[in-house]
């Protein structure tokens, strides 16, 4: 009878520890896999990774010393009740389960065996009692985290080995295709948009292959070009990424890149990168290591990006609206809720008049860097002109959602950076309708978090006519803001969470309304 007990106690625990082992793995994709990231967010978010309802069975321990067939049934019903009411929290991105999770599963399954294993073998003797087998298996739901950490770190050496096999074989890709022209992009705001225009331009003439959704790391680049290229693409368009110093150099050792677009340079990832002037030296990684023969096209009007001593003499187009002396300029530009029309004026004397569905100013600068690149790989300006009237935004990226209510949505919750949300607060100050800010704000700015927020939050007090935060705790700085600002009390709202936010939303729209969806923090984030 005690052997049937401890089999459904294991069983029952193995049940609701697999839910915990799954919702840690989730948070540890999103961190990147990186051991420092994870342990960060461990630390800022104790009660999820130790939640208290995880200590209950200790209840059924202590009774252990008085009863063993009380405290074990005690133990699987706590487990059957901790199983059966586990909370269900909403995922904006769920847990993809790549090669590397499996693997990790697997390394993770191993180490509770043992744990088990040890309980189990302790618990045998003649005199002894079920005693190890419950602290460690109580210990091992407690510290679920913890073990997947352990995992991570365990594997670590094994992924190495993975990731640089990859790494070597798309290489060889690369060298087999000495035809191909490689076209990297980078920024720290602006990339992915650029990258789609850019794809829709050259497609106009070239066969041309880019880096899907957000692949901007070695390995999604890698990843792309071991599963997508093809000896017939004539071009490969390459979005890099950085969180540190070296990140766009390793990608651009591997595609060696013709081809170095910079679209702006801010104060995004401060957390990893300290300082904005690692952030120039990183972005500029691109433009140092093109060919002699090689192309950097430039945002002349980003101060950050012309304030870096570039030491590449290599060609460098500039583009912009306000520099002087450019080679591709925005004139007479114009903004409605339907896109933006301007004049590209280019250094040779010709012009085209380019009609877009995308919003923003900063959307004029991205499209100008097609244009840039497209006529110089020798693409007619009508032509290029043609092919942008079709390029439709990018989802997530200042998108433009029509409702079949009052309410018209901007939706830029991709991502949010000082430079981008202030821009995004520009467009919607353009809007004629009632405006209405819904943002948690923005992370990963390192010390200059707060000051950011607040400032972010000052801007949108003179922009917006309504304002929903989202989450207590992370919109601290901006609810400062908006108090030094003397923002109405009653015209902002602090939300629970995402869902809470929108039902505001649709409660103060009693009137033709435009809603900026001004970042959306990924699950770790969640209060």
């Amino acid at each position: 009878m005690m052997t049937l007990l401890m089999v459904l106690y294991i069983a029952i625990w193995t049940v609701y520890t697999s839910h915990l082992v799954k919702r840690s793995t989730h948070m540890l994709q999103q961190n990147s896999y990186r051991h420092e990231r994870y342990w960060r967010w461990i630390r800022f978010n104790t009660s999820k990774a130790f939640p208290g309802k995880n200590f209950l069975p200790l209840i059924a321990l202590i009774l252990l010393f008085f009863n063993e067939y009380v405290a074990i049934l005690l133990g699987i019903i706590i487990y059957g009740i901790l199983t059966y009411f586990k909370e269900k929290e909403p995922e904006k991105k769920k847990l993809v389960i790549t090669a590397r999770v499996k693997r990790l599963f697997v390394t993770i399954a191993v180490l509770y065996v043992i744990t088990v294993g040890i309980g189990v073998f302790f618990s045998m003797g003649e005199e002894s009692t079920l005693v190890p087998l419950f602290i460690l298996t109580i210990a091992s739901t407690v510290l679920a985290y913890i073990y997947t950490l352990a995992a991570n770190v365990i594997n670590w050496p094994m992924e190495g080995q993975i990731n640089q096999y990859y790494y070597n074989d798309a290489e060889k890709i690369i060298s087999s295709m000495p035809h191909l022209e490689v076209v990297g992009i980078t920024g720290s705001y602006g990339k992915t948009s650029t990258k789609h225009i850019v794809e829709k331009v050259l497609a106009s003439e070239f066969n041309v292959l880019m880096t899907p959704e957000s692949y901007n790391t070695k390995m999604g680049v890698t990843k792309t070009i071991r599963t997508m290229l093809k000896p017939y693409h004539d071009i490969f368009i390459a979005e890099m990424g950085a969180k540190q110093e070296n990140d766009i150099e390793e990608i651009c050792q591997l595609v060696h890149q013709k081809y170095g677009i910079i679209t702006a340079i801010g104060e995004q990832h401060l957390e990893t990168f300290k300082t904005l002037e690692n952030i120039k030296k990183t972005k500029f990684e691109i433009v140092e290591t093109l060919p002699h023969d090689g192309t950097a096209f430039l945002n002349k009007d980003d101060e950050n990006i012309m304030s870096y001593n570039q030491q590449n003499q290599c060609r460098t187009i500039y583009y912009g609206i306000e520099a002087p002396e450019l080679h591709y300029r925005a004139m007479d530009i114009s903004y409605s809720t339907k896109g933006s029309t301007f004049t590209v004026l280019k250094y040779d004397g010709t012009s085209a008049q380019i009609e877009t569905k995308l919003l923003g100013k900063h959307n004029i600068y991205n499209i100008l860097a097609a244009v840039a690149i497209g006529s110089e790989k020798g693409i007619p300006l009508d032509k290029i002109a043609l092919a942008i009237k079709q390029v439709s935004p990018v989802e997530h990226r200042l998108e433009l959602k029509k409702t079949k209510g009052n309410i018209t949505i901007i939706d830029d919750s991709f991502n949010s950076n000082p430079v981008g949300s202030k821009m995004a607060l520009d467009v919607l100050g353009q809007m004629s309708e009632y405006k209405v800010l819904i943002t948690p704000g923005m992370i990963e700015l390192g010390e200059k978090e707060y000051e950011l927020n607040r400032n972010f939050a000052c801007h949108a007090a003179e922009v917006c006519d309504y304002i929903i935060l989202v989450g207590k705790k992370q919109t601290i700085p901006l609810q400062d803001g908006l108090q030094e600002k003397n923002f109405p009390e009653n015209k902002y709202y602090v939300a629970a969470d995402l869902q809470d936010a929108l039902r505001k939303m649709n409660e103060i729209a009693v009137q033709k309304t435009v809603v900026l969806l001004e970042n959306d923090l990924p699950d770790t984030f969640n209060e």
